[in-house]
């Protein structure tokens, strides 16, 4: 089981990026608005974009994702933006606190359940968090989205496919087969791995 030192780590770690860059794609550790977009694009193919739906944005950040969503011909009745960082929270709802249909929270217990579940980068950083005690704070993560999901959860992941050279110690490169086996044993028997896009990540989807 992974420590709260090593969690408090990350948290401090994105505290300082938000107070450094501010509410843009460097505040919460991306390198561009476009290459985050692009994540989201594959992360919301769970979701049927036909009906309404409610979401919940684990790991929200500032929030980034109602831009998003706003831009797009999605129907939502209900964002629920969830993250372990307060001064994320607190930065979100200056944002976006006004929307009636948005709410946020530091406790994932106090969150909806909502229609689906979607992380975007949620488990990238481990900092000097081990691979083994890592990748038990992600299937902590993944229940956790399964549990508040009705029909069903997505994240994306880098891959450990990714170009060895280029590969830093301090992010988590997951498996993609490990990860499809879990799911598929304990979450649905629908399972999808997209690793099709050309970056160095993968996009988990479960839908039930």
């Amino acid at each position: 089981m992974i420590d709260d030192k090593k969690i408090n780590n990350v948290k401090q770690y994105f505290h300082n990026t938000l107070s450094k860059f501010g509410t843009t794609s460097k505040g919460v550790d991306w390198n561009t608005e476009e290459t985050r977009e692009a994540r989201f694009d594959q992360i919301l193919k769970v979701a049927d974009p036909i009906h309404p739906f409610s979401i919940l944005d684990y790991g929200c950040g500032y929030g980034a994702l109602i831009e998003y969503l706003r831009k797009k011909p999605f129907l939502i009745n209900q964002y629920i933006g969830y993250d372990i960082l307060e001064s994320m929270i607190d930065a979100a709802r200056g944002i976006y606190g006004h929307l009636n249909w948005a709410q946020f929270t530091t406790s994932i217990t106090e969150a909806p359940i909502a229609d689906y579940a979607v992380a975007c980068g949620v488990f990238n950083m481990k900092l000097d968090a081990g691979f083994d005690e890592w990748t038990e704070f992600v299937i902590t993560g993944l229940k956790e989205m399964d549990a508040h999901s009705r029909h069903g959860f997505s994240s994306n992941f880098l891959t450990k496919y990714s170009d060895a050279d280029r590969m830093r110690p301090d992010l988590y490169y997951a498996d993609p087969c490990f990860l499809f086996d879990y799911c598929k044993t304990h979450f649905s028997k629908d399972v999808a791995i997209l690793h099709d896009y050309g970056m160095y990540d993968f996009t988990l989807i479960v839908r039930k």
